[in-house]
């Protein structure tokens, strides 16, 4: 299987906020590139552009996300496997997120270069 990944614009913040917080409307009526919101028992996660990072959140900025050409087939496997291993070796961290369609790979935008370039032993990356 040949993966091919496309770099989304734009550097994007990992927030984090307590599990009964409302999601904040502003993000919704914003209609970002990207956007990611996960609720959990423990608490509410959400990616998003930087400059849209809701106040009172905790905040980890300055991610770039790499969006796996889709859509994947969910029969697919070893679609995140393929692509943290190179990671791993290179020792960059990274963040994952799945929507219906296919993956996202957030790695720090310090970690880029060397993320493309690692990311490029296991697939085709546009930029």
């Amino acid at each position: 299987m040949t993966l091919t990944l496309s770099l989304t614009s734009g550097r994007l913040a990992v927030c984090r906020l307590a599990p009964d917080a409302a999601v904040p409307t502003e993000l919704l009526r914003a209609h970002p590139e990207f956007l990611s919101i996960t609720r959990t028992a423990d608490e509410l996660s959400i990616v998003c552009p930087e400059e849209l990072a809701p106040a009172g959140a905790k905040v980890q900025p300055g991610w770039r996300a790499f969006k796996v050409e889709g859509p994947l087939d969910f029969s697919l496997t070893g679609i995140m496997a393929t692509l943290a291993t190179p990671l791993a070796t290179a020792k960059i961290s990274l963040f994952a997120v799945a929507t219906f369609d296919t993956d996202y790979l957030l790695v720090q935008e310090r970690d880029l270069e060397a993320a493309i370039a690692a990311l490029s032993t296991v697939s085709a990356i546009r930029r």
